[in-house]
């Protein structure tokens, strides 16, 4: 089964389950790992990020152990009832974590004003990683602004990753 006829068939089957647990899809991938093939799903809290209230004191809730297993069981049974891979595989269900990456446009606009760590495939100023607050995705270019007021804009295609900056 292809990549996409999988994230298809993950959105039939997940989206309202998902929807009732005040959960939702961040992102899935199907890939051999070793000897192995993994189903690996991402699922976040509907609102996580949008809000943005951490720096002010607010408490966010994050996605549990108890949500990952629901998710879980749930979609195993799906799996396991219609048999819709015939591959062997791993079924994973986890949180997109602290890092997590940016993969979609919407995901850049709910992360908006959060810092983030680009990394480029080719130097641009003669380096490939940059850590900024994010400005947004705008005509094609990640444009983040660095702590010391330099605004860097990144084509689109020359982002090999954009995540979360993990600060302690």
């Amino acid at each position: 089964m292809a990549k996409v006829q999988i994230k298809e068939l993950l959105n039939e089957y997940l989206t309202d389950f998902l929807e009732e647990n005040g959960l939702e899809l961040y992102n899935s991938e199907f890939r051999k790992e070793g000897k192995n093939r993994c189903l690996r799903i991402y699922i976040d809290k509907k609102d996580f990020g949008r809000k943005r209230d951490v720096a002010c004191g607010t408490e966010t809730e994050y996605v549990s152990t108890g949500d990952c297993e629901k998710v879980s069981r749930f979609l195993s049974e799906c799996l396991d009832r219609d048999d819709p891979i015939s591959q062997n595989y791993i079924l994973e269900v986890s949180s997109p974590g602290l890092d997590r990456q940016l993969f979609k446009p919407a995901d850049y606009e709910r992360f908006e004003g959060s810092v983030v760590d680009v990394k480029l495939y080719r130097n641009h100023d003669g380096r490939k990683e940059f850590r900024g607050i994010l400005r947004g995705l705008r005509a094609g270019h990640v444009e983040i602004e660095t702590d010391d007021g330099e605004v860097y804009r990144f084509k689109v295609e020359d982002v090999a990753k954009t995540s979360l900056a993990v600060i302690f």
